[in-house]
């Protein structure tokens, strides 16, 4: 976690650009930094940096379907864990604690928008980047 702060903290200090159109017209480098993880919402020190999150929501049985068979990922072409999860501990560890975080979020000082995990990536994708638009829009 320190490793990971030092290097946002560099990066705070010199952003990567990235490049952001709100026109067609018009490109304006804005820089961007996405930090993914949902337990870092609880990790203290990056209380003060957040300018938006985002939080997937998912029903119990999709997650479970996704969890337990070989699912094609954006990374790579199936997900498989290893060492395999043993019997119940979808249901023992991995729901209850995603309900743990879930339920958790509602108490943060910062807003979160909450996405619906079952819609395509290309849909996700898009929800993202006309939110962050608008946002950015907002600051100008």
């Amino acid at each position: 976690m320190e490793e990971m702060m030092s290097t946002i903290s560099c990066w705070m200090e010199n952003p990567t650009r990235s490049l952001v159109s709100t026109h067609e017209e018009s490109i304006e480098e804005i820089p961007i930094l996405i930090i993914e993880g949902f337990l870092l919402f609880h990790y203290k020190p990056l209380d003060t940096i957040w300018n938006r999150s985002y939080f997937l929501t998912i029903p119990y049985e999709e997650c479970k379907r996704r969890r337990s068979i070989k699912f094609p990922t954006y990374f790579d072409s199936t997900r498989v864990y290893k060492p395999p999860d043993a019997p119940g501990y979808f249901d023992g560890h991995v729901w209850p604690m995603y309900l743990k975080h879930k339920k958790e979020m509602e108490n943060v000082s910062w807003e979160i928008v909450y996405l619906d995990g079952t819609k395509s990536e290309e849909d996700l994708f898009s929800q993202v980047y006309e939110d962050l638009t608008q946002e950015l829009a907002k600051q100008k």
